[in-house]
């Protein structure tokens, strides 16, 4: 794990900072961190997860105000889900940098692509925070996983995360990789043929607390089995698009049953917000939920990694204050 960064010409003093930067993340390739001269600004680049949990122990122990993370959703995933066994509910205000290849959370937030650290820093004294709730994934049916994330993705997901590293080794980053991963994926599932992953379902049971009602199925697609799942807490996505309708609070969800044409062709349109009595008929269900049970016979995607397959519970995570501009 590096240690301290270096200094610039900027000071900045005031309350206790612990920055988290990854090395890795997209933007942060090949430049030097952003520093500030001020004792008071710790900054590491933890190597490992369990360099992470020791320095976010460490933070905790110093009594940071503010934990700035630098970089992408995958950055923020990680440490929300080391942080959490530190933190418990009593997290210090955060500050994300977007310099993922996705950075979803930031979009959400309406933070600036540049957002430099001291201005972040800065921001801490202006009180101006937004609030949000990542979800919990707990596997149930071992111990051995426990994470936490903004955004949740079975079935199809996994073929769109391939399709989405392809378009980034071209150069399409954010919206844009966004927008290339729908097009190329809505022209796989409209003519693929045989066993095109975009056109696969995958063995899953969605059920919704309290009481664990299994989501409705239409009668398409096969008993167990379904085309694509999608969880979020975050309320606005880039693009401008709104992929959960209106939802609601709590854990918005998107369940398709089965790659049916129409469907598939009204992805662009669903992406964007439609929300119409028929859809569901098409196997097309929306809702939100306080806490949501998944048995997934493959992978899935929480933002941006993949995990086993198993028997999840997802459920809101602490209230966390952001800042913002």
């Amino acid at each position: 794990m590096a240690g301290t960064a270096g200094t610039s010409s900027r000071t900045v003093s005031g309350p206790r900072v612990g920055v988290v930067r990854n090395p890795r993340s997209h933007r942060n390739r090949g430049h030097e961190p952003e520093a500030v001269n001020a004792a008071n600004v710790l900054t590491v680049a933890p190597q490992t997860r369990d360099e992470l949990a020791t320095a976010l122990a460490g933070f905790a122990e110093q009594g940071i105000e503010l934990l700035v993370i630098d970089g992408g959703d995958g950055t923020v995933r990680d440490v929300l889900t080391r942080g959490a066994r530190v933190f418990g509910t009593q997290w210090p205000k955060l500050a994300v940098l977007p310099k993922g290849k996705t950075n979803a959370l930031a979009a959400d937030l309406g933070l600036p692509r540049k957002w430099p650290l001291a201005d972040a820093i800065d921001a801490l004294s202006s009180t101006r925070t937004e609030i949000r709730r990542p979800m919990i994934v707990e596997r149930t049916d071992r111990d051995d996983i426990h994470a936490m994330g903004f955004i949740l993705g079975g079935g199809v997901f996994n073929a769109a995360i391939d399709a989405g590293q392809v378009a980034h080794r071209y150069g399409a980053f954010q919206g844009f990789a966004v927008a290339v991963t729908a097009a190329f994926g809505i022209v796989q599932a409209l003519f693929g043929l045989g066993a095109s992953p975009w056109r696969a379902l995958a063995p899953m049971r969605i059920a919704t607390n309290p009481g664990d009602h299994e989501i409705p199925r239409s009668s398409h697609g096969g008993s167990g089995f379904r085309f694509a799942c999608g969880m979020s807490t975050l309320g606005k996505f880039p693009l401008g698009m709104h992929p959960f309708g209106k939802a609601g609070s709590g854990i918005q969800y998107l369940v398709i049953d089965a790659p049916l044409r129409r469907v598939i062709a009204l992805v662009p349109a669903l992406l964007m917000g439609l929300d119409r009595p028929y859809l569901q008929r098409l196997g097309i269900h929306r809702g939100a939920a306080s806490e949501i049970a998944l048995q997934l016979g493959g992978n899935f995607i929480l933002d941006g990694e993949a995990f086993p397959p198993g028997d999840y519970r997802l459920r809101q995570g602490p209230e966390l204050q952001f800042l913002v501009p």
